[in-house]
């Protein structure tokens, strides 16, 4: 295991052309770009969570059929701190590091005061976002970072709070067909209020042509949830929409704002702070686009860990939403390295498989229904909505389908009814090992999977003009726990999930988390800028410049 997790990956700066194996549609020509931790150990140091490694960003660039690997290192200011010093010395959430023990007992109080009200990483490793013209690598803090996608150069730092005020704030944005950017955050304690606040940055401003004109200085706090625990906010990872609705779970899987505080002074990490509470309810919150206000009924269900919501859409007056959904927190458990040993895909089981749930809401609640009644009518899903006393319903999810994660769709139907889920495959293991294509409507899945290989995040890319919802390629990077066997980027048929081709590269690749495929036709000129054509090239030689 420590080939995949624990082994620090090195940088392949120069593109690399890859060995095609089949052959890759022709219109598919563009950029897939990949984040995820790459470096666990700096120096002597070791970070404690797989989760916290340095942010190593990976792209595939392919044009005409061929493609072409490069990999960097995100140039934050954690990495650079950390590599100067050759030790760990900017605190990640599972990995609180320390001062040097040579400086006096006066700095040792100051970096004590300084860490109750910390100041976040910037090691941006979980996802890419893209805004206006600009792209960014995230994390869950305050911050982001520019980055080039062609060349994978970091480029400046952005502060969330200089726009809206957020200390935490999600991987996982939802774009309009304009491409305003649509996320949340929490504000922790903030004029006396904690609150989950979501915000809008809008692709294009006046005068976005001149310099200084960013879509992010024009960012707008679009609603805001007050969470109901002051000290105590939810954990989220990403949140649902529709076309006139947002939904937000605030789960009990909390942090615990006064140990976050005391944690450095304690010697602890601040996951240490974040807890599941499974005596506690999970409550579903629904806030309308039209009134920028949260809907009155208070609507709750059974406590559940939620990292990743797969869609939601609005069906005869209710509002239907699919989450994968754990009944604890042992997920966040299993990637601390010190269980990503040898015997970790025997040792290592989750207490609770990841869950493919189906929710139905009503939007609009008859207050002379019996107090019991199921409010949900809908002969689409065997959800259930059940009214109970003061107002309150109690939602009880259809269950759909077992052991699947890092869910992705068709992105052109995010907020509407939908039919495909495109996942990795998981069981009692979180590493997935199978990439799945699961019919939510016939409850049918078709699977890819080969020996030794652990698929990414499978990513759809639609067909130019494509009419059907699957009609596209999935694209995603495999690794393999066999030394002999060379990492590649998978290309299948969407449709009938058969393999069209591979691209194989003799590099250290390292199990990414989130990205996202830039296809020519975004950048609105058929063809990158800086992209010249790669003739001449061989297979493992470095290709000219991108």
């Amino acid at each position: 295991m420590d080939i995949i997790f624990g082994r620090n990956k090195k940088e392949q700066r120069e593109p690399v052309r890859a060995t095609v194996t089949g052959k890759i549609p022709s219109w598919l020509q563009g950029i897939l770009l990949r984040n995820g931790p790459g470096m666990h150990t700096v120096g002597e140091t070791r970070y404690n969570h797989w989760f916290d490694g340095l942010a190593l960003l990976h792209s595939f660039t392919i044009r005409d059929g061929e493609v072409y690997y490069r990999s960097k290192y995100l140039r934050s200011d954690t990495y650079n701190s950390n590599i100067e010093a050759n030790r760990i010395v900017v605190s990640e959430f599972g990995t609180m590091a320390y001062p040097d023990p040579c400086k006096n007992i006066f700095s040792k109080a100051f970096s004590y005061l300084s860490h109750t009200i910390p100041d976040f990483t910037d090691n941006c490793l979980i996802n890419i976002m893209r805004c206006g013209e600009d792209f960014f690598a995230t994390t869950e803090t305050n911050y982001i970072r520019k980055i080039n996608p062609q060349t994978l150069e970091t480029l400046e730092k952005v502060d969330y709070r200089k726009y809206v005020a957020v200390n935490l704030a999600t991987s996982h944005p939802h774009y309009d067909a304009a491409g305003n950017v649509l996320n949340i955050g929490t504000s922790i304690v903030d004029k006396g209020k904690t609150k989950y606040v979501i915000f809008k940055i809008p692709a294009m401003v006046p005068g976005a042509g001149k310099k200084g004109q960013r879509p992010l200085k024009y960012t707008e706090v679009f609603c805001s949830i007050t969470a109901r625990s002051l000290l105590s906010p939810s954990y989220y990872h990403s949140f649902g929409i529709t076309e006139n609705y947002i939904i937000f779970l605030e789960q009990p899987f909390r942090m615990d704002i006064l140990k976050m505080a005391t944690a450095y002074i304690r010697g602890v990490s601040w996951a240490s702070c974040l807890a599941f509470h499974g005596e506690d309810k999970t409550y579903i919150h629904i806030i309308d686009q039209r009134t920028r206000k949260p809907v009155l009924t208070k609507f709750y269900t059974d406590p559940m860990v939620i990292f990743h919501h797969v869609n939601a859409y609005e069906e005869d007056g209710c509002l239907l939403f699919d989450v994968i959904a754990y009944g604890d927190s042992s997920l966040y458990q299993l990637f601390y390295l010190a269980n990503l040993n040898q015997n970790f895909e025997n040792n290592s089981r989750l207490t609770s498989v990841p869950t493919l749930k189906r929710f139905a809401v009503p939007l609009h609640v008859d207050k002379n229904a019996e107090v019991g009644s199921n409010l949900i009518k809908l002969p689409s899903t065997t959800a259930r909505a059940l009214k109970e006393k003061d107002d309150q319903v109690y939602c009880q999810p259809e269950l759909l389908l077992e052991g699947l994660e890092l869910p992705r769709i068709n992105y052109a139907h995010n907020g509407k009814r939908y039919r495909y889920v495109f996942a990795a495959e998981v069981q009692w293991s979180p590493i997935p090992t199978k990439i799945i294509k699961y019919d939510v409507l016939t409850k049918s899945s078709l699977k890819w999977g080969e020996e030794h290989c652990w698929p990414a995040e499978p990513l759809f890319v639609p067909t130019p003009g494509a009419r059907d919802e699957d009609d596209g390629i999935i694209l995603s990077a495999i690794v393999s726990t066999d030394p002999q066997k060379l990492p590649f980027l998978l290309v299948l048929d969407a449709r009938t999930f058969t393999e069209l081709a591979r691209a194989s590269v003799d590099v250290e690749m390292h199990l990414d988390l989130h990205g996202l495929f830039i296809s020519d036709a975004d950048w609105g000129t058929g063809k990158h800028p800086s992209w010249e054509e790669q003739d001449g090239a061989s297979d493992g030689h470095v290709a000219p410049q991108t």
